[in-house]
């Protein structure tokens, strides 16, 4: 499978939900591991706004295995905590570090999948303690491993001012 046919199944999927604009993909020295578009050894996440969730399309590659055909459980875990950080920038409009992250494998994930889909939502805010739960699904939905992310989210004026944070913003805002 190439790129336009992800692009397609994609485009299936997303209908009703609205691209979250990366707020730093004009900053200089920007090369996240999750979710830059211009890192080559990245995972370069994209992310959609679907009401109280954040939810990304991506296509696993070989690159990424551990055993034969088998996702590495490490990429799994940047999958989530990726996800679970864009929780933190749409939902929260803020930055933050994970504190504390728990990853339960349920199920082998295929690196010759079509397309996983990843699910996160906040569950719980106190004060500056977020955390989000996530999700991620193989191709036929079902449940392949979930993580529970503890985020200590920084003031906005620090996310401003340290973290080049701007603001996060869905297309058409």
């Amino acid at each position: 499978m190439d790129s336009s046919d992800f692009d397609t199944i994609i485009n299936v999927y997303i209908t009703d939900m609205k691209k979250i604009n990366n707020p730093y993909k004009e900053l200089e020295g920007y090369f996240c591991f999750g979710c830059a578009p211009e890192n080559e050894a990245g995972v370069k996440m994209e992310f959609y706004e679907d009401g109280d969730e954040i939810v990304s399309y991506w296509k696993p590659e070989a690159k990424y295995q551990g055993w034969l055909n088998t996702l590495h459980g490490g990429i799994q875990s940047v999958l989530i905590d990726e996800i679970c950080a864009w929780v933190v920038m749409r939902k929260l409009q803020t930055t933050g570090v994970t504190s504390k992250m728990e990853v339960k494998y349920m199920k082998p994930v295929s690196t010759l999948d079509s397309c996983l889909t990843l699910r996160a939502k906040i569950v719980s805010l106190i004060r500056n303690i977020a955390v989000i739960e996530a999700c991620l699904y193989n191709s036929e939905g079902v449940l392949c491993s979930k993580g529970t992310c503890t985020y200590f989210t920084f003031p906005h004026e620090k996310a401003v001012n340290e973290m080049y944070f701007r603001e996060c913003t869905v297309e058409g805002e």
